[in-house]
């Protein structure tokens, strides 16, 4: 059997609807939810060809880890992991924003700086700045959630304008957002390391504000190792960072952004195995704790056994 889980085709009963997004298979039945966090890896919003053994155990127990974390703050649609590539919760209807947040200027922002821009999301941005320096607070930079697709960015007065939220709602969201961001801030200094910019997904459940999906993990946040940033900054050097960007970084590399037209790259053995131990890496940062990897002998069969003991039964 093979030591990664590419997607799962569950039949439950009673039956779920299923929906497969980018790296979650997701199954809902009523008002519940059951995602399974696959072993795929999207960059640039295209799914790779090879999936990256033990990356959905660790997206999952990365992003439990920060929704307990938090529910001081916000309520999150997680109510238990019956297996560790598996969550179960409240099934709520999503808001289609992201609600992106920046500390430092990199990745997406840096690019559209160093274009010439100062404006991202109708948000200004200073003046002389180099790649990777923070903002003078972080800024937020909503982006359409696309079903299919490139995400755009979208700024606060067009989400208004559109009226894809009411104003309340979207007052909530930035609240939210400035909050879990600062929270998580603290968790990685802790760690060493800093939280550079994150996206937050939200969903509406008796008209109350949820956060959903994952919070925090290499595939929506991207982190830098704290110490020797400063120095760095000064040398005019590379941040070391913790985060999915050297995966973009390898595509662009290999002549792939996304773009119509372009082939995404063969995907050689040693490059994905660089890539479980960068995952592997971020989750002992981020939570203190000795990755613990599970079975992967049949991982569709033991995630049916685990459900067993659930009100999801995997119908044989």
């Amino acid at each position: 059997m093979s030591d990664a889980l590419r997607e799962t085709n569950f039949t439950f009963d009673p039956p779920a609807e299923c929906y497969r997004g980018k790296v979650r298979d997701v199954y809902r039945r009523g008002n519940e939810l059951l995602m399974v966090a696959s072993d795929r890896i999207s960059s640039f919003d295209h799914v790779l060809p090879r999936a990256i053994q033990h990356k959905g155990q660790i997206l999952n127990q990365i992003a439990a880890h920060f929704l307990h974390a938090t529910r001081d703050i916000c309520p999150n649609w997680l109510e238990s992991n019956p297996d560790p590539n598996v969550a179960v919760g409240k099934a709520c209807t999503p808001i289609p924003v992201e609600m992106v947040i920046r500390g430092y200027l990199v990745g997406h922002g840096w690019r559209e700086y160093s274009a010439g821009r100062r404006s991202l999301c109708g948000v200004a941005m200073p003046e002389g700045m180099r790649e990777a320096d923070a903002f003078p607070e972080p800024i937020i930079t909503p982006a359409t959630k696309a079903e299919e697709g490139h995400d755009e960015d979208i700024s606060r007065d067009d989400i208004l304008a559109r009226g894809i939220v009411a104003p309340e709602v979207y007052a909530r969201l930035e609240d939210y957002t400035r909050r879990l961001f600062a929270r998580g801030t603290a968790m990685a200094a802790e760690r060493g390391l800093i939280l550079v910019d994150t996206k937050y997904e939200f969903g509406l459940l008796d008209g109350e504000v949820y956060l959903i999906d994952e919070i925090h993990t290499p595939d929506s946040s991207r982190y830098f190792y704290a110490e020797g940033y400063a120095e760095r900054q000064r040398a005019g050097e590379h941040q070391k960072q913790l985060s999915k960007e050297f995966v973009r970084e390898w595509l662009m590399a290999h002549g792939f952004r996304g773009l119509d037209g372009q082939i995404m790259p063969d995907m050689p053995d040693d490059f994905v195995e660089s890539v479980t131990l960068r995952y592997t890496e971020l989750y002992e940062h981020i939570t203190g704790k000795t990755f613990e990897p599970a079975d992967t002998t049949d991982i569709p069969r033991r995630i049916a056994d685990n459900l067993r003991r659930t009100a999801w039964k995997v119908a044989e």
